[in-house]
Parts: C-alpha cells; structure tokens; sequence
C-alpha cells in the first residue's frame, strides 16, 4: 500500500467516526510507526491548511485512547447526539430497522467512553421501540416532497384516505409537518388557498410531479411560517379565533400546544386565552382537557362542545 494509499485510508476511516491508533495502524500494514505518523501529519496539515472548507476540523490526539479522531466545531456534541436519539425514539416514526441504522451511525461521532452509555440509555428503549404502522416509506415521500416544496412544483399525490379508499388529488405542496406521531404534507388545491389541506405523508402512495410550478406568495396573505403556527391539529376547515378560559393546573402547556395562543385577561386561577388556528381539531384537544377549559367564542364551537360533552355523559347513563 503506498503512502497516498494508507493516508487516504486514514482519512476514510477517521471521517466515519473511527478512532486511529498509529501503533495499531502500522502493525495491521506492516510498516514503521514513524511511516503512519508522517500520513497523519500530512493529513493535520490539509485540515489545518483548509479549515473554511472543512468545517474547523481537526485531528485530535486522545491521550486516554492512544488513538486520533476527527474533531469540528460544525459536529453535534455527545449531548447534542444523546438528546436527538432520544426524541427519535419517542416519535414512533420510523421502522424499527431505520432507527437503529441511525443510532449506530450517532454512535460513531460519539466519543468511546459516551458510546456504551448511548448504548445503555437508549438499549432497553430500542428492544420495545414500537414504530406506528405506515403504507408507505416515510423517509422516501419526505425527501420527494421536499425536492418539490423546494422547487414550487404542482404535483398530483395517490392518497389512502382513513376508510382505506383511494383518491387522487392534484396540489400545490408549500410545507412538511411533524405532529403526533406523524408527518403531514400542507398544500392547497390549485386557485383555491383559503384552507390550506392536510395529507399524512405515510398514506401517500405514489407522487406525480408537473412541470407547470405556483407561486404560493400568490394566495392571500399567505405566510408559511404563520401557516404553520396556526396548523397544529391537522384538520381540515376554516381560520378562526377562539376565546377560552383555562382553570387547568398548566397554563403553560396549553400555551406550549397552541403557538397563536396568548392570554388576555382572567383572574387568580383562571386564565383567558386567544388563539387562531384551523379547522375543528381544536375541539378535540379542549376537550382533553376536562372541566379545566370552557369556550367562550365563537358561539357555535361552544356549541359544538356542549353537545359533545351531552353525548359523552350520555354513554355513562346507569353509571354511579
């Protein structure tokens, strides 16, 4: 193996996350120390010589391990590393199979002795990992749907509806979503960008892509990321704004679930609270919360409640 050989090898190996011994390294090829030392300064001099493009990177010697690895100011840390695998863990959103081929590649940029502690903290949680069930690739539609949100791309999606039905739709993708296990796809209908709809990524299953693009600065008073705080519930239906008083024991998660949401008056124990968002999934999430929520506006969604909660007390006739 020639020199460029073995330093590119090196170079190969450290960027996957592997630690390099030179002592080791020289024994595997049967060549000097002094031979693999003079590769991995060549290899410390093209970081350091071009560190703009290399993102600050460095060869780090480990006095603990004997060995070098690869260091950047542009890498996650190990903390950083450990908090992303756990919330993929508790998303639910990918096969089993995908989450562990992502952990495994976390813990190559993990320092050696953080990498039994992921494998400890996130070991028994992986053994009972209990992905949601989808009809389709997730990651496969996601990064589809970005290239076109990317490219304003009208495209017509072949969508399992929820009594497993298929339907196709022709629209225009303006935003991805993450919420409640799942991955939602914001789009309008063509000329129609009142309501934005909703797609759950997974039941998509198949994308045809047009040539003929949109413009989504087009619809009125379109603001993706304002679209984006006012869709937390992924239902279909009109914006509006709500009033409601809360006597619940956490204000703050009802502000941490609704971005729009902020309070305008009340007293000691009870908040009033004002929020705009889309469609009726708002009344679900209001009725989660018991007797510590009662609507106040529009009339008709205190309305809706008040008949909900009447058959909900209708199911327990004969109970107590």
């Amino acid at each position: 193996m020639s020199n460029n050989d073995r330093a590119l090898e090196i170079l190969y190996r450290i960027t996957r996350g592997e630690e390099i011994s030179v002592k080791k390294l020289a024994a595997e090829r049967g060549v000097s120390i002094k031979s693999v030392s003079r590769d991995v300064a060549r290899i410390k001099d093209f970081l350091a010589e071009n560190r703009d493009l290399t993102g600050q990177a460095e060869l780090a010697y480990c006095y603990a391990q004997k060995a070098y690895r690869l260091t950047s100011d542009e890498f996650l840390t190990d903390k950083e590393l450990f908090a992303i695998a756990k919330a993929l863990l508790g998303t639910r959103a990918f096969p089993k199979e995908k989450v562990e081929d992502l952990i495994a590649k976390f813990k190559r940029f993990t320092a050696p002795g953080d990498r039994k502690k992921l494998e400890r903290i996130v070991g028994k949680e992986l053994l009972h990992y209990s992905e949601i069930k989808h009809d389709a690739s997730v990651i496969d539609n996601l990064w589809r749907l970005i290239n076109v949100i990317y490219d304003k791309k009208e495209i017509t999606i072949l969508y399992r509806k929820v009594d497993r039905s298929l339907t196709q739709k022709r629209i225009q993708p303006v935003s991805l979503i993450f919420t409640e296990y799942y991955f939602y796809l914001i789009a309008y209908y063509p000329g129609k960008y009142k309501e934005p709809r909703y797609f759950r990524v997974d039941r998509i299953r198949e994308i045809t892509e047009h040539r003929q693009g949109f413009e989504p600065g087009g619809a009125p008073d379109f603001d993706e990321g304002l679209l984006r705080r006012r869709s937390q519930f992924m239902f279909y239906g009109p914006l509006r704004k709500i009033r409601f008083a809360f006597m619940g024991r956490s204000v703050q998660a009802i502000l941490d679930r609704l971005p729009t949401a902020r309070i305008v008056g009340g007293k000691r124990g009870e908040y009033i609270i004002e929020a705009e968002t889309h469609g009726d999934g708002i009344k679900m999430f209001l009725l989660s919360q018991g007797a510590g929520v009662k609507v106040l506006e529009p009339p008709e969604l205190a309305a809706a409640m008040k008949k909900e909660i009447g058959g909900m007390g209708g199911l327990y006739d004969g109970y107590g």
